[in-house]
């Protein structure tokens, strides 16, 4: 299994805290990666990609402005603002881009480095962060946003003194994420519960790190196995971290085995309905739910769907019904009925789920299903087309996009 998008692009950002060369291992090729290597080449890192690994060397003195060019083309961009709070003093980042699937405000990530002495405020389209100085502060998050966390933590660990964020997200990145600082020389107690205590140090160093297996890829193709009827192994992943995703689908009928960084998803008939409620990890990954409608509009009964983070995820649907499901939102709910099989139409993709999402159901669908806009999923999953004929699908990448 390839290494998380969700962990590497915020390993990337936390090279700026370290004077020198930092080495990432296990680093998926998918096309963030080298987008995210353009914003640190734009903040006067030295960036070479070969493979699976990513060296960054960081200036004694890094640029402290993250452009608009740069970091208009990826959500995951905005974390460098607290690399750059925390080492440089000083931050102007442009509001980032990324996938349409609502509004992420960053009030929670200004409202931390506030907290820790700093002054933040959108100006000009970019956020505006200069301290004369960080101190330590006891901080808490409305929501356990991840990127807020992973923010507050970069810059907490260069603060004078000790910080404590409080209903902090647990996700397995932000474990990762905490795994590396601790390599370079930071002090966090608490990573993967819901208290970070970070004790402030002066300086980090350089460091080599392995990113952990994609949780949500592995997911992909798990939920993938249940709506195809399929048999499916994943390996390099820790399947612990998947735990809810499997025991829904043995709900829905798949037999699920579990081994050491492995675990296999069989389907042999039609699967079982079953409900789907997105929230912070340990809860069900709103980056799931695309898979999780598919698996439902195929499934045997009638399942509800209730999305509790993002809430133009929905979006996905109205391309689902295209493709014949049975399926009416109201709020952060759908009601999906399960038809027996969906039938081919031409669909678009309006972010890196939803493309996978399409493609999935167009494999559960009769005919020949087209899915335009799929460069979306080029951002998310590497040779995803590859992967999926080595499954035995039949399926065959194009080019040119109609007009709309």
């Amino acid at each position: 299994m390839v290494g998380a998008k969700n962990s590497v692009l915020k390993l990337m950002a936390a090279a700026l805290l370290a004077e020198g060369t930092t080495t990432i291992t296990n680093c998926p090729e998918i096309l963030d990666v080298p987008l995210m290597g353009d914003v640190l080449r734009n903040l006067g890192c030295e960036v070479t990609i070969d493979g699976g690994t990513v060296r960054i060397t960081t200036p004694a003195q890094p640029d402290h402005r993250a452009d608009f060019a740069s970091m208009s083309k990826l959500r995951a961009s905005v974390c460098v603002l607290g690399p750059l709070v925390g080492r440089c003093r000083r931050a102007v980042v442009a509001l980032p881009g990324g996938d349409a699937i609502g509004s992420r405000p960053l009030d929670m990530h200004q409202a931390g480095l506030r907290k820790l002495g700093a002054r933040s405020e959108i100006e000009h389209g970019c956020v505006v962060a200069e301290a004369e100085g960080l101190h330590g502060a006891q901080i808490w998050l409305d929501f356990p946003s991840v990127g807020a966390t992973e923010n507050i933590l970069m810059a907490a660990v260069l603060a004078d003194g000790t910080t404590v964020i409080d209903n902090a997200a647990r996700e397995p990145e932000i474990i990762d994420l905490c795994a590396m600082l601790q390599q370079m020389g930071a002090k966090i107690e608490g990573a993967g519960t819901s208290t970070l205590t970070v004790h402030g140090v002066t300086a980090l160093q350089p460091t080599q790190h392995r990113v952990i297996g994609d949780r949500i890829v592995g997911a992909t193709w798990a939920l993938a196995a249940g709506a195809t009827r399929g048999d499916i192994t994943v390996r390099g992943v820790d399947p612990h971290h998947l735990d809810l995703v499997l025991e829904k689908l043995r709900m829905a009928g798949a037999e699920v085995t579990v081994g050491d960084e492995e675990f296999r998803v069989v389907m042999s008939g039609r699967p079982s309905a079953v409900d789907f409620v997105t929230l912070p990890y340990p809860g069900f990954a709103t980056d799931l739910q695309p898979f999780a409608v598919v698996l439902a509009a195929v499934a045997d009964g009638t399942s509800m769907i209730t999305e509790n983070v993002f809430e133009a995820r929905f979006r996905f649907i109205d391309e689902m019904v295209r493709l014949g499901a049975d399926a009416r939102t109201d709020g952060h709910h759908a009601v999906i009925r399960g038809v027996e099989r969906l039938s081919s139409a031409p669909v678009w993709a309006s972010d890196i789920r939803a493309g996978a999402g399409l493609v999935l159901a167009g494999l559960c669908s009769e005919g020949v299903t087209e899915v335009w806009d799929v460069f979306h999923i080029d951002r998310g999953y590497p040779r995803f087309v590859e992967n999926l004929r080595g499954l035995g699908a039949d399926v065959e990448r194009v080019s040119e996009p109609p007009q709309r």
